[in-house]
């Protein structure tokens, strides 16, 4: 029970510096936003091991942070092979590729309203398509490798950045465009000098959406076929072993390797949109 309590007493003498440190003067200093967020990370783990420790729940059942450390240290060699196989060969390609492609598709659906109305309905409809009904399909189709986790990827990605390119080329006024033709401005000059950067808070907003999505399609996919590597393979396999430790090891992994995509993302986003007033409130 000192485990329980001594994790309680820290869970609320951290959530009450949170709130101090909130409410200062400090608050929009760089160091004290990324303190909250560090402290709050590290006072639920501390909370996590206190209420597994102490009411002494089984391993089997949800392991302490320490187990999953102690797993991670251990078994490093084999968890940068599955992040290998899942991260970079799969999700990476997968959503370079897809990315590319919805954003080509963007422009040629820009250009054609036959398009724009025959494509992005059949858009919305592949991407309401659950992706445990596509991902064992794509695998019969492109094999047990990377690629068919890169070709699950690529169809949960498209979708959501195609619909946030379309409506950020669609995103400036009449009065602008109106004034890149009397600068006698063809088409791919206004597109390139007045919608692109126009689209550009759009475009990201579906980036870091396909982020999220590119880890857990690729991760998905390995459930229904893949070689004896990889996070979703492992993760099958450690449920079937009972070793919950190396299922949330993957799991850390995974959310760490997410989080630092997403950070990326929204770092190249802040350094292309820097004019915009989203990204000015923040500064």
């Amino acid at each position: 029970m000192i485990w329980l309590w001594g994790s309680l007493a820290l869970w609320a003498a951290a959530t009450a510096l949170n709130v101090a440190l909130a409410g200062s003067s400090l608050a929009r200093s760089r160091m004290v936003r990324l303190l909250i967020p560090a402290l709050f990370g590290v006072t639920l783990l501390v909370l996590w091991e206190g209420l597994v420790r102490g009411l002494e729940v089984s391993p089997v059942i949800l392991p302490p942070p320490s187990a999953i450390g102690a797993r991670i240290a251990a078994d490093l060699p084999l968890l940068w092979t599955d992040f290998v196989q899942t991260i970079l060969k799969g999700a990476l390609p997968g959503y370079a590729i897809g990315c590319g492609a919805a954003i080509l598709t963007a422009i040629l659906i820009d250009r054609s309203p036959f398009l724009q109305r025959g494509l992005l309905p059949v858009g919305n409809f592949v991407a309401a398509l659950p992706v445990v009904g596509i991902a064992p399909i794509l695998v019969m189709w492109f094999g047990f490798d990377w690629q068919s986790k890169a070709a699950v990827v690529v169809v949960m990605v498209f979708f959501p950045v195609l619909v946030n390119m379309v409506a950020g080329l669609a995103a400036t006024d009449r009065m602008q465009r109106d004034l890149m033709a009397t600068w006698s401005a063809g088409y791919w000059q206004a597109l390139i000098k007045l919608r692109l950067p126009a689209a550009l808070p759009f475009l990201f907003n579906g980036l870091k959406i396909a982020t999220t999505l590119a880890l857990i399609g690729a991760i998905v996919a390995e459930f229904f076929g893949s070689p004896t590597r990889g996070m979703g393979f492992r993760i099958s396999t450690a449920v079937g072993q009972l070793a919950l430790d190396l299922v949330w090891a993957e799991i850390a992994v995974a959310a760490l390797a997410g989080s630092a995509f997403y950070g990326l993302v929204a770092l190249v986003e802040r350094g292309l949109t820097f004019w915009h007033p989203s990204q000015r409130a923040r500064v």
